[in-house]
């Protein structure tokens, strides 16, 4: 559609032609004010220099049809014939009076007229002129200005025309490519050579629809996985099911294995709730920030897995003095989820230690390759044995809803978790 590429240009041609408009105000209207100080200062060195030149009463036979001269000796007043032409008083007495100054301008029945008095011995010589001197000085100003600022705009303008024409296409290209976002077989190369802010929106869109890609791959591949995780048990149940109804199967094994089934069904589901809640919380911030007793819930937690692998020996290091905040819920999710996780990959040892407000679980178990490091809390991603999980998706939103963060460190011997503020 071209209506947003229209809009943008009238608007660009609306400006343009406001620009124009005060050029034609400022050259009309401002430039001659600020050119009339110029003009009048000449004017009075035009009216100076005949009176410093000529002598005695001879100055009123001076023919000038722009300058009228005037000669006051004693009491007696001569004027050069043109004064009356020039301003139509009835009395000269009336035009002298308004002259107090050496020099200056007057107005007299709502016109403008210069003069300039120079006296000497008691004799007073004027030089007397009207406006039309300063109306031509700025008509030759402005003759000799305005063709050159008109063409200064006429290039500035077309400038901006054929500046704004590009930068019309190229919001027409990212329209286009927005509109496009989800084609694949749209041509989303970016090609802008100029390296300015529409580029930066290019490759930004361009981010996002990568993103966009990914998050679509992504959410395929977890559905993908959850579908896988949840048949697995119904495969079991509707197994043992059909068994007991074939008579190959007692009712009390069938049973036992469906409950067992029906539990881990029952713990993925509550597992998905819970993610969903750690996103509205951390929405609404809603979340809870106590001072919790780390200590106790770690004896606890310790106390809870201790005896499901009875090979594995757990030691703990904590510092009384480390604070952390929360909920004392959440930090058992958090450490039931990485103990869980722990009792399926750790050889010999898992340790706890609590210090500097800084939380680090170590297990003994084989180091994680760089790849997965990056997805590990990714919810139901393949994990190291095939497994698919939200525990750890769990563990890292939980700390964002309480404000820390974890990182994982490969040791010379097995893996930490380190939980800190972030």
């Amino acid at each position: 559609m071209s209506i947003g590429k229209n809009n943008l240009s009238k608007q660009l041609l609306f400006v343009v032609g406001i620009a124009f408009l005060l050029l034609f105000i400022s050259l009309g209207a401002l430039l001659p004010r600020i050119l009339i100080p110029v003009a009048e200062s000449n004017i009075y060195n035009y009216l100076r220099e005949p009176l410093q030149i000529y002598e005695g009463p001879m100055i009123t036979k001076i023919q000038d049809t722009e300058i009228a001269y005037i000669y006051i000796s004693g009491g007696s007043v001569a004027t050069t014939a043109n004064l009356p032409d020039m301003i139509p008083y009835r009395n000269i007495d009336e035009i002298l009076i308004k002259m107090t100054k050496s020099y200056g301008k007057i107005i007299y029945k709502h016109k403008t007229y210069y003069y300039y008095k120079l006296t000497d011995n008691e004799i007073t010589k004027i030089a007397f002129t009207d406006d039309t001197y300063i109306n031509r000085t700025k008509a030759a100003i402005l003759t000799a200005i305005f063709p050159l600022v008109l063409g200064t705009f006429l290039l500035i303008g077309l400038m901006i025309l054929c500046w704004s024409t590009i930068v019309v296409k190229k919001i027409e290209r990212l329209k286009n490519k927005i509109d496009n976002i989800d084609n694949p077989d749209y041509n989303h190369k970016i090609d802008f050579q100029m390296d300015d802010e529409i580029r930066s929106l290019a490759l930004a869109i361009e981010d996002m629809r990568i993103s966009l890609i990914n998050q679509e791959e992504y959410r395929n591949q977890m559905y993908q996985n959850i579908s896988h995780d949840f048949k697995t048990p119904l495969t079991v149940i509707k197994s043992y099911i059909e068994a007991v109804e074939d008579g190959v199967e007692s009712e009390s094994t069938a049973l036992s294995t469906i409950k067992e089934q029906t539990d881990k069904l029952e713990k993925k589901v509550h597992s998905l709730l819970y993610l969903n809640k750690l996103d509205y919380l951390k929405n609404s911030q809603k979340s809870s920030m106590e001072l919790v007793d780390m200590e106790k819930i770690i004896k606890e937690e310790v106390e809870k897995f201790k005896f499901h692998r009875k090979e594995i020996k757990f030691s703990t290091n904590i510092d009384k003095k480390s604070k952390y905040y929360g909920s004392t819920e959440n930090w058992e999710t958090i450490l039931d989820n990485l103990l869980s996780n722990f009792m399926r990959y750790a050889k010999n040892e898992i340790s706890i230690t609590a210090k500097q407000n800084k939380l680090i679980l170590y297990n003994d178990g084989e180091s994680i390759d760089d790849d997965f490091l990056e997805v590990i809390f990714t919810p139901f991603r393949k994990g190291i044995k095939g497994e698919f999980g939200l525990g750890l998706s769990i563990v890292k939103k939980t700390l964002n809803v309480m404000g820390y963060d974890i990182t994982i460190k490969n040791e010379k011997k097995g893996v930490s978790f380190i939980i800190a503020k972030s």
